[in-house]
């Protein structure tokens, strides 16, 4: 399982009005909804506030990597939003976050879940990419930016996940 496989463009979501984390929380979860017939709005949010009642997903440097498990999930799902304006995350960094990549996987997937959130943090966690991330002026650029990403970081790192 690679995030390419599970990040379709329509999932990249460009400008996404802000607020406040529970708002984003909100819109990402209807959206996700929307466009899963399997999941239901309610759950997704009550599912992603409650792994943000652990501890904060905000990793710093104004990325935050929102993931739950859901039993109605049938194979992992991901998301990607650039919010217009950064919003506090309660980021281990104390900074706002403006990236955020959204992770739903099934109840059962342990170490599936556990790779892709590897897989995103490395991602997330380089500066030049997060440059070109926040510089991107489209829907689209900013999959084309992601996607290079994923697809460099899987060339580096020699695994796919499955």
């Amino acid at each position: 399982m690679t995030l390419e496989a599970i990040l379709p463009p329509e999932r990249t979501l460009f400008a996404v009005p802000g607020g406040s984390k529970k708002r984003v929380l909100e819109f990402f979860s209807t959206f996700i909804a929307q466009n899963t017939p399997s999941l239901d709005s309610q759950e997704v949010f009550s599912r992603l506030i409650g792994r943000e009642r652990l501890g904060s997903t905000g990793i710093g440097n104004g990325v935050a990597i929102p993931h739950a498990r859901n039993p109605h999930c049938k194979a992992p799902i991901a998301g990607f939003l650039k919010l217009q304006e950064p919003i506090d995350f309660d980021a281990v960094d104390g900074e706002p976050v403006d990236l955020i990549f959204v992770l739903l996987v099934p109840e059962e997937a342990d170490d599936t879940h556990l790779a892709l959130l590897g897989q995103v943090a490395g991602i997330m966690n380089d500066a030049d990419i997060r440059s070109r991330l926040r510089h991107s002026e489209s829907q689209r650029e900013l999959y084309e930016t992601l996607l290079d990403a994923i697809r460099r970081q899987e060339g580096t790192s020699g695994e796919t996940l499955g």
